[in-house]
């Protein structure tokens, strides 16, 4: 591979990264910062650092497998700390501590959703994922059904799904450099975008995995820094730290108890199932345990990234809870009119420098990025896979795309995708990072879970149940969250929601399996004859493995 592009392409990301922060000047507002050239440069070397590693990736991303899979030779270990970085993303570092920042102890709600949904992937799905697929969840879910259909399907579902969580992954990004740096919002929603592309056009899932390590490692580091210098003031007591909480918010006891977030019964379900299922059905999640060489390697990547993210949303609890205490109570972290600067989703990142001062600040910065940068790369190679790999390579070309134009068609989509996750990062700027990732999890559930869940483990599913069941939980999920407040009030700024609860997924969730479920038992085509005749193939592969080897090599 030519390495010029490699070095023209990241000089000139590094240059407009130069040239915007020399623009700052005229960008004058109160959240505008003095210029923290020890956090820029730690910021800047980070950066490199990914940089160096994409280049690196470029030498060994010869093929389609390289790109999409890493040539299936990560180790378990390695993995479930990639696993662990893609779910370690702005949703959970920013989002989830601006969320326990605002509300207390109901922003634990997001952090409890994302981890019981490991359960799910591991005991049902991690095995049969990794001995089913090559590339895509939708090599799983189409393995007995009629190709077009059903990849059709997955390829919209991914695609969807990958947007609202891309969106979350802008705002945070956006904020944190416009923070950093006094950039533009637009501007530092510009640059994300421009180096995500970098990173996903030349390192493909090698450069992405890498990253993810790297970042994870140095997250929980300075996640455990931050949650032990917070506890160190209070002599290690959470009770004293609380006590203090509770004093100083201005909800003052409420801050303890739910109800401040979700406010009635059938919100809280439909938003725990959202965050537990949507897990199973997040198709960047699913997409790493195709990079591990066996099932056994794919569970213990469950097993790795569940320790991780558990000791991880611990931290976070304690980190936004500090928050409170040395962020919400010190007004040099605030505007004139006495809203803390970058807005809400910045707590964590204001606490690093009340704890650690400017150096610190500028190792969470950095990593807080790096953190949203490698997500968005991995959320981008799985839109991309499911364009090229789902919809170009197996349906349009049947299977026999011509040699290499399958990797062509992957990085123009992810071109695609870059432009249009600037654009929605811009549009919804004011929204919370982690919520808009909970509507990521409702589509996940409603539509991607369903058709996999009932595909790999009912023997009378058929083509057309999968495929009708699929689209309507997709359709369901996507127009009830159109009509909730995050889109309908916050974005359309109608008066009222017409959808009055916070997450769709109780409701789109059902319709999702119920159409699977009637679609599959009114079938008496022809071809739903050959799809329960090629289920007892698909779970002996499933269970055993037997041809997973020789298919993963093809």
């Amino acid at each position: 591979m030519n390495k010029t592009p490699i070095r023209t392409t990241a000089a000139l990301a590094l240059l407009s990264a130069a040239n915007a922060a020399m623009a700052a000047p005229d960008l004058g507002q109160a959240t505008k910062q003095a210029t923290n050239w020890t956090a820029i440069t730690m910021f800047a070397l980070f950066v490199l650092l990914t940089l160096f590693i994409t280049k690196w990736a470029a030498k060994r991303t010869r093929s389609a497998s390289d790109f999409y899979t890493a040539g299936g030779g990560i180790s378990g270990f390695q993995n479930g700390l990639a696993i662990a970085g893609d779910f370690m993303s702005a949703a959970s570092f920013l989002g989830i501590s601006a969320s326990v920042f605002a509300n207390g102890f109901d922003g634990l709600i997001y952090a409890i959703g994302f981890l019981v949904g490991w359960p799910v992937l591991t005991f049902l799905m991690a095995e049969r994922l990794r001995n089913l697929g090559r590339f895509t969840f939708a090599d799983v879910a189409a393995y007995r059904f009629a190709q077009k259909p059903v990849r059709s399907f997955a390829a919209a579902g991914t695609l969807v799904t990958v947007l609202f969580y891309l969106i979350a992954q802008m705002v945070g990004a956006g904020q944190l450099i416009k923070l950093l740096f006094g950039l533009d919002y637009y501007i530092a929603v510009v640059l994300v975008g421009v180096l995500m592309m970098v990173y996903v056009l030349f390192g493909g899932m090698t450069a992405t995995t890498w990253v993810q390590i790297i970042k994870a490692v140095m997250l929980l580091a300075g996640a455990t820094f931050m949650a032990f210098s917070v506890l160190s003031l209070y002599n290690f007591s959470p009770s004293a730290l609380f006590a203090k909480a509770v004093e100083v918010h201005a909800k003052g006891d409420a801050i303890m108890g739910p109800g401040g977030f979700i406010k009635d019964p059938i919100s809280g379900i439909s938003f725990g199932m959202a965050l537990m299922f949507g897990t199973a059905g997040l198709p960047h999640i699913l997409m790493r345990f195709f990079t591990v060489p066996s099932a056994k390697e794919a569970r213990k990547s469950v097993l790795w990234a569940t320790t991780w993210i558990g000791y991880f949303y611990i931290l976070v609890f304690i980190i936004g809870f500090g928050a409170i205490v040395l962020v919400g109570t010190n007004a040099g972290f605030k505007d004139a009119a006495g809203k803390l600067l970058g807005g809400d989703n910045m707590a964590a990142v204001h606490l690093a420098k009340a704890v650690g001062g400017d150096v610190f600040l500028g190792f969470i910065s950095a990593v807080a990025f790096a953190t949203i940068l490698a997500v968005v790369a991995g959320l981008t190679l799985s839109g991309a896979s499911a364009v090229s790999h789902d919809l170009y390579a197996t349906v349009i070309k049947r299977g026999q795309p011509a040699p290499g134009s399958e990797l062509r068609v992957s990085k123009i989509t992810t071109l695609c995708l870059g432009v249009i996750a600037v654009l929605l990062g811009i549009v919804f700027e004011k929204q919370n990072v982690a919520f808009m990732v909970s509507l990521a999890f409702a589509i996940a559930a409603s539509a991607n879970f369903p058709v996999l869940f009932m595909s790999v483990l009912w023997s009378k599913c058929t083509t057309r149940g999968a495929t009708v069941g699929g689209f309507l939980g997709l359709a369901t999920a996507v127009g009830l969250t159109v009509l909730s407040k995050s889109v309908w009030v916050d974005v359309f700024h109608n008066k009222a929601a017409i959808f009055p609860y916070t997450s769709p997924a109780l409701f789109s969730m059902a319709v999702g399996f119920f159409g699977v479920w009637l679609f599959s038992v009114t079938d008496s085509s022809p071809r739903a004859a050959i799809d329960k005749a090629g289920f007892e193939a698909q779970e002996v592969r499933s269970e055993t493995g037997i041809g997973a080897a020789a298919a993963s090599a093809h």
